[in-house]
């Protein structure tokens, strides 16, 4: 059973809290038991683990500082069709507030961490507004549930902001935002106010580098349910790329997760040669492997995994020579993340290491004509990327730079063989393969892979979909619910 049906059948129609005689923008436990806990802001992370984010954020930065941060807005695709709305991952990091058209300031005045105050600037509530794009929290409700110490309409930040700010000489600001008062902010914060305006990014970037046991606890079973989803989708045998990635997703969130954290790769056949496929629009025939690059998403985390396998499962010999080729880069990758954090391993150095074992993989395999001078053709991207509230989490920590505990990364290797007489092999033509798995690296030089329930093994493929249905072998035991 899985863990959101678990926490729906803690409440019984007769169990529910009564409606609220007022509405929020948001899920509360208040307005959403069946969603959010007690105490938690966001899906299994708490008030109280955001009030310490921002107090170690505080921490990094001198006293008499500020940090404003917008919100993300809503954009528009046409007129009045809009995109789903996604939060700037920094402001969420800090607040926990997933409403567009935001602002937050973290005010530091002293050394005492004790004297750090958040101001949050939002919507106010306007009942016209809320009939057509749904309710806001507004100033009153974000006081009373956001924790913040002072809370003012958003359309008064100018003269909130030389109320505040005029008084520090150190504001701390960063144009990442996709909102319309970034330019606005910036050139007010510079020209208007004079101030001398420095980027935190590398300062967020270490906390949010380094995940928590609640952070780890949603990332973990994003990656448990996506693999059994995986597995589900690929006894399917289904022929069409979009019906299968409509099946993954719709497993996802049947399995307990809220869908899709990205667009899905769903590529069959030379489709797969586009590492960023996602017009999933072709038939997958019956010799060729589909490669499916996605990950379900809980709350505001994702799993990232690929996976790529025969449609009617069995692996013809070129298939499986390329496949077992690329398998035993991420096999081997992962294998020595136990060494990576105490021997001062970076990612850079892993991704040579991948490159120079699947270079010699390949050479093995045999047939590539001039592959020291072709493997970037054959793997052009890197291993892999950090993971957290971003699907490519925090850019700002290079790749130079070492490994660390309790982060979380993805390894995947992969090749891509293009239909070049020059190089390559007539029957590897038109073959793209990649395998991924989402790491965890724990003290003591121990890690976790968090989506080893996908099935990536050659025997375990064409058995599990000869078998065409999923057993205990291959499915998650979830026993404990996340909420």
């Amino acid at each position: 059973m899985n863990f959101l049906i678990q926490s729906l059948r803690r409440y019984s129609i007769g169990n529910y809290p009564s409606r609220l005689n007022f509405t929020l923008g948001q899920a509360l436990y208040e307005s959403r038991p069946n969603l959010i806990k007690p105490g938690d802001l966001t899906p299994g992370i708490s008030a109280q683990e955001y009030y310490i984010r921002r107090l170690r954020l505080a921490d990094k930065l001198p006293a008499k500082s500020c940090v404003v941060i917008p919100s993300n807005e809503v954009k528009h695709a046409s007129g009045p069709v809009f995109y789903k709305f996604q939060q700037n991952t920094n402001f969420l990091y800090l607040t926990g507030f997933d409403e567009p058209d935001s602002m937050m300031i973290l005010e530091k005045p002293t050394e005492n961490l004790d004297d750090t105050v958040l101001h949050m600037l939002v919507r106010e509530k306007d009942e016209r507004q809320e009939k057509w794009t749904g309710h806001r929290t507004g100033t009153e409700n974000c006081y009373n549930f956001f924790n913040a110490d002072e809370v003012v309409g958003v359309s008064q930040w100018k003269s909130y902001f030389n109320k505040v700010l005029s008084k520090y000489d150190n504001i701390y600001f960063n144009s990442d935002s996709i909102a319309y008062q970034n330019d606005n902010v910036q050139s007010f914060l510079t020209k208007d106010l004079q101030k001398n305006v420095k980027s935190f990014s590398r300062e967020i970037a270490e906390l949010r580098l380094i995940k928590s046991e609640s952070e780890m606890k949603i990332i973990r079973e994003c990656g448990r349910i996506s693999g059994r989803s995986y597995n589900e989708a690929m006894v399917e045998k289904i022929q069409s790329e979009k019906n299968l990635q409509a099946f993954l997703e719709y497993k996802f969130i049947s399995n307990g997760l809220d869908g899709s954290g990205y667009i899905p790769v769903v590529a069959g056949g030379p489709n797969a040669l586009t590492i960023h496929y996602t017009i999933n629009n072709d038939i997958i025939r019956d010799d060729e492997m589909v490669l499916i690059d996605a990950g379900g998403k809980f709350g505001h985390y994702t799993a990232d995994i690929s996976r790529t396998f025969p449609i009617l499962g069995k692996f013809s010999e070129p298939q499986k020579a390329l496949y077992e080729a690329v398998l035993d880069v991420n096999r081997e990758c992962i294998k020595i993340t136990s060494e990576l954090v105490s021997g001062g391993v970076s990612f850079s150095d892993l991704h040579n290491f991948s490159r120079q074992l699947l270079y010699q993989n390949l050479n093995q395999v045999g047939g590539f004509k001039n592959l020291e001078k072709n493997i970037d053709k054959l793997y052009p991207h890197h291993i892999g990327h950090y993971l957290g509230l971003d699907l490519h989490d925090i850019p700002a920590i290079s790749m130079a730079e070492k490994f660390k505990e309790n982060s979380v990364l993805t390894i995947e290797p992969g090749v891509y063989c293009p239909p070049d007489d020059s190089f390559v092999p007539k029957h590897f033509q038109n073959i793209g393969i990649r395998v991924e798995d989402n790491i965890s690296l724990l003290p003591n030089g121990q890690y976790e892979n968090l989506t080893v329930e996908a099935v990536k093994e050659v025997d375990d493929i064409e058995a599990l979909i000869a078998k065409g249905s999923v057993n205990k072998k291959y499915v998650s035991s979830i026993t404990e619910p996340l909420l």
